[in-house]
């Protein structure tokens, strides 16, 4: 297995994945509606982004914005939407099920099975739980592949010390991947102070603040014009690849 740093980008676009794609991403959370904190992508959107990427694509798996509970009604959509990301080819399945500030446990493991043989990351839902560090072992307790987080605070770079304590605590039992604000700015230091070894950014195209919730908050490039965010969002894209790929296995600029 390689030990190279994996770059993950969030994109809520086909032209985006691609773009994703061309600047050196590994892999793809294709969602809809970034605004709101995103939502599942139609059965075209992920169809068509299946066809144009050739990078593993992850989807996200939510019925709604807002908190993470889901009624019976929601379950059932939460798992047709496996199901429909599992015929159109889809690489992994993103998702987080919660009770009160508890992870769902047994929820989470039904949704598990069902995706299988796909991976499944647990989402930032993971951000909102009472206690990490027991929430680091329901998770792990429900075959899910890797934890999506920024340590319970908006930016990744916010909650350094709590994010490198769960890389720790995790071991080779999962995968715990910072979120939050992560740019070519400060990739190098959140890497090398958690030690994580994947990483996921939206590249400039959502606000790093954006609550968990998904309150909505305005865009900050949407002044630049669409060609010029595009152009911007490829070269971060390269930067972060390119950042990542300098890193040795020690955590050493190579």
């Amino acid at each position: 297995m390689s030990n190279r740093l994996l770059l993950e980008i969030c994109v809520e676009s086909v032209d985006y994945a691609v773009m994703a794609e061309r600047g050196g991403a590994h892999r793809i959370e294709l969602c809809s509606d970034l605004s709101s904190g995103g939502v599942t992508p139609s059965a075209g959107f992920m169809q068509t982004a299946r066809r144009h990427v050739h990078i593993p694509i992850h989807i996200l798996i939510r019925p709604r914005p807002g908190g993470f509970f889901c009624s019976e009604h929601e379950f059932e959509i939460m798992r047709n939407h496996i199901l429909s990301a599992r015929q159109f080819g889809m690489d992994g399945i993103v998702l987080g099920i919660l009770l009160g500030t508890r992870i769902d446990i047994e929820r989470t493991k039904s949704l598990v099975a069902l995706a299988h043989p796909l991976p499944v990351t647990f989402h930032r839902a993971f951000d909102t739980v009472e206690n990490m560090e027991s929430s680091l072992e329901d998770v792990i307790q429900t075959g899910a592949s890797r934890i999506l987080t920024s340590g319970g605070q908006p930016r990744a770079t916010d909650a350094l010390a709590t994010l490198a304590r769960l890389v720790q605590l995790a071991k080779s039992r999962i995968s715990i991947m910072p979120c939050g604000g992560i740019n070519s700015e400060n990739v190098l230091e959140i890497v090398r102070t958690t030690q994580a070894r994947e990483v996921h950014s939206s590249a400039g195209t959502s606000n790093p603040g954006l609550s968990t919730h998904g309150r909505s908050s305005p865009d900050r490039n949407n002044a630049n014009g669409p060609s010029l965010r595009s152009s911007m969002f490829e070269q971060e894209v390269a930067k972060l690849a390119s950042l990542l790929g300098s890193i040795s296995d020690d955590g050493q600029v190579g």
